[in-house]
């Protein structure tokens, strides 16, 4: 390879349908990546918001693999997610395609409307004392 020679990049293929319908055993086509909609992450990002607004949390990393999609949750930017916010569409008929997991791997919400199920990291409201 030269200098002048142009260096070719692999395109990220989002959303790419691997499969049809028919050939994959009668279920849905399935996908590369699972990743978060707009309105999701809207959802998501408006519970970061007030996080961070409140302190509690810095940072946060997005995940799309295969099967799911993560979106993790730091105080430090060093340290283990405090929570992990998972989709997983092979879920959804089930227990439902959202969760909410703690850092210690305890499932503290699972459900299949994320609204819902971001309700479990809300803050709490305080009692004012006089």
């Amino acid at each position: 390879m030269s200098d002048s020679d142009p260096i070719k990049f692999s395109r990220h293929v989002g959303l790419k349908r691997t499969g049809s319908g028919a050939t994959d055993g009668g279920r849905a086509s399935q996908f590369e990546t699972v990743s978060f909609t707009r309105t999701e992450l809207n959802q998501i990002l408006r519970v970061y918001g007030f996080q961070v607004a409140a302190g509690e949390w810095r940072d946060y990393a997005i995940d799309m693999m295969r099967e799911q999609a993560v979106f993790s949750v730091f105080r430090h930017t060093s340290d283990v997610p405090l929570y992990r916010i998972e989709k997983n569409p092979k879920l959804a008929r089930r227990q439902g395609a959202y969760s909410v997991v703690a850092a210690s791997g305890h499932i503290l919400k699972r459900g299949r409307d994320l609204g819902q199920v971001l309700r479990v990291l809300e803050p709490k409201p305080k009692l004012a004392t006089i």
